[in-house]
């Protein structure tokens, strides 16, 4: 169960998955920091709304692909007084639908710089608080991959498939180095999920229900269901996993 000023911080935090998974945090007792890049707008808001539930709420602007600015998004928690309970790897961009032959190279550096780099420079501030090696009191890290990862996304976006493909093989690594400091690593899988990042990369996210068994797109709401259990005491014995929310796809 969360404890008094246990943090979960979620980055890419202000809408969508993060949105979802801020408010549920907050509804299980956690106190939550909304990391953004951009809406400072809505990750205000939505820390006024988790305020108004009787949480406390900080708003981090970062670009998780920067080493400073995430040195500087942690140290500023780590102000806030509390500790790190959960850390939540949800920010992620995607480009829009291209074949790998009209694809260029800055494109695939912005992607993995933010979703692979970003990954791992938040891993990394993460486990340095809550390793119990160094004196923390152990934690539990859930990164954001995509069904993506397996299915390869021909003809949409190979390259964001890679990317995910990469949180993958990094959530298994990492749960097996950090476990013995009390630290689990666990991954969720989102299906087409109703979100706006659909329409960045030009997706029809409609015309995808057709492939999808349960005939629906998901809610951000179902996949941040799965987050909060992976960080809660209820998974203590879920390690290195990667859990699929996706209708059966």
């Amino acid at each position: 169960m969360p404890g008094m000023s246990d943090w979960i911080l979620i980055t890419g935090g202000s809408r969508g998955i993060g949105a979802a998974t801020a408010r549920r945090c907050a509804a299980v007792g956690w106190d939550v920091a909304i990391n953004y890049a951009q809406d400072g707008p809505a990750a205000g808001a939505l820390a006024a709304e988790l305020r108004a539930s009787g949480r406390r709420a900080l708003t981090c602007r970062a670009d998780v692909a920067d080493a400073a600015q995430v040195a500087a998004m942690f140290t500023a928690l780590d102000a806030a007084g509390g500790r790190l309970a959960g850390l939540v790897n949800n920010a992620g961009i995607v480009a829009p639908a291209a074949r790998l032959d009209a694809m260029t190279p800055e494109r695939w550096r912005r992607l993995f710089d933010v979703n692979v780099i970003g990954t791992l420079l938040c891993c990394q501030q993460a486990a340095r608080r809550m390793s119990t090696a160094r004196g923390g009191a152990g934690g539990a890290i859930v990164n954001i991959s995509s069904r993506a990862a397996e299915f390869g996304s021909a003809g949409i976006y190979v390259d964001y498939a890679a990317t995910k493909g990469a949180v993958d093989t990094l959530t298994r690594g990492l749960a097996r180095e950090l476990i013995a400091e009390g630290i689990r690593v666990n991954g969720v899988r989102p299906g087409v999920i109703d979100t706006d990042i659909h329409s960045a990369s030009g997706m029809d996210a409609a015309g995808a229900v057709a492939g999808i068994p349960i005939q629906r797109l998901g809610r951000p709401e179902e996949i941040a269901e799965a987050i909060v259990w992976l960080l809660g005491d209820a998974a203590s014995y879920t390690v290195g996993a990667m859990l699929d929310v996706a209708g059966g796809r």
